[in-house]
């Protein structure tokens, strides 16, 4: 995220007039970079960054090389490829978020960073909720309950805990089963490893 608190996505596309359209479309609703090929893209990749849209064809660091570079380095972005290729094994095993294929309309573009911002924020939701249910469990296996619940932070805590649920809840409304669903849970396993 940006300083101005905007989400920033950083579009990587080795068309000039591409990446200006695409810049066209998604600056009004967020702070964007651009990059008009791999290695600029590496540069211009820090923890600010929150969705990335991807070209797989480029030259020089292809898009497929980029990715693998952003998965080694385990940023918290969502990526979003964007490519006149159709998808095949091989950038199916690299683990990005979603898949679009050219040409696209600004319609699908908005979409698919919101969607990936959402997807992003309910990860971060449910980080938290584990935290905080850990940190309940730890407090409840060393302290007998009714001394617990005398405790202010306890109740601040376990109320904190409601909240995320009844958050976590309402996100899940707001899923596709087909897109969002493996992805999500893609994402919890690999914060378990």
């Amino acid at each position: 995220m940006s300083d101005e608190g905007r989400e920033t996505v950083l579009i990587v596309e080795d068309e000039q007039e591409m990446l200006e359209i695409y810049e066209l479309w998604l600056g009004d609703r967020f702070d964007v970079r651009t990059a008009l090929d791999g290695e600029a893209a590496l540069s211009s990749l820090d923890g600010d960054v929150d969705v990335v849209l991807l070209d797989r064809m480029m030259p020089g660091l292809s898009g497929d090389e980029v990715l693998a570079r952003i998965n080694d380095r385990a940023l918290d972005c969502r990526v979003a490829i964007v490519s006149a290729l159709d998808p095949d094994f091989d950038i199916v095993l690299e683990g990005f978020d979603t898949y679009l294929t050219k040409p696209v309309d600004e319609g699908d573009l908005i979409e698919t960073v919101e969607t990936l911002l959402r997807r992003s924020e309910y990860d971060d939701r449910v980080g938290e909720y584990y935290e905080l249910v850990s940190q309940r469990a730890a407090l409840e296996a060393n302290h007998p309950v009714p001394e617990l619940e005398e405790d202010d932070r306890y109740a601040e805590l376990s109320e904190r805990i409601e909240e995320l649920e009844a958050e976590l809840d309402g996100h899940l409304t707001e899923f596709s089963a087909d897109e969002d669903y493996p992805v999500l849970l893609r994402d919890a396993s690999r914060e378990t490893e």
